[in-house]
């Protein structure tokens, strides 16, 4: 099975060309809600990435909770392999790294997870994707903990 799953990637990663080829830049932007620290915030993103080679990005991102304290900000770092088909859905995973920044008296934390999707190719240069987030963290309060969360992202390509 190992190596029917390594064949598959590295047979997918000869396709060339498209909206996740080497040299593409997109940028990205999320919105949504989440709880913590016993409240509830609007949540809205940011995020740039660029591909390393075909189908594989590597990006920088900003998240931002709104609308109760603490004040929570987030910087991340996504890894995201997009695996290529040759229909208009690209099935995408990918690992993040994430450090946020809360106001006292907690304590920053970072958190590692993971990611899988699938995004949709809507023209040239714009896809949108909806998949699935797992994080685990050490937020200092509660020991470790795991999460997960849909995400659903627009993304713009050039």
């Amino acid at each position: 099975m190992k190596k029917i799953i390594i064949a598959s990637l590295l047979a997918s990663s000869i396709y060339a060309g498209g909206i996740f080829s080497v040299g593409h830049k997109n940028f990205g932007f999320s919105v949504g809600s989440s709880s913590g620290y016993g409240n509830t915030y609007t949540v809205i993103g940011i995020n740039a990435n660029y591909f390393v080679t075909d189908n594989l990005s590597v990006g920088a991102g900003y998240t931002g909770w709104f609308g109760d304290t603490p004040k929570i900000n987030e910087i991340s770092i996504p890894l995201t392999y997009y695996i290529p088909t040759e229909s208009t859905y690209n099935p995408y995973a990918g690992v993040i790294y994430r450090h946020t920044f809360i106001d006292a008296p907690y304590d920053d934390h970072d958190v590692y997870g993971a990611r899988a999707g699938v995004a949709m190719v809507i023209s040239n240069n714009t896809f949108l994707s909806v998949g699935w987030v797992q994080e685990y963290y050490d937020n200092g309060i509660d020991g470790s903990k795991s999460r997960g969360y849909p995400e659903i992202n627009a993304g713009f390509t050039f």
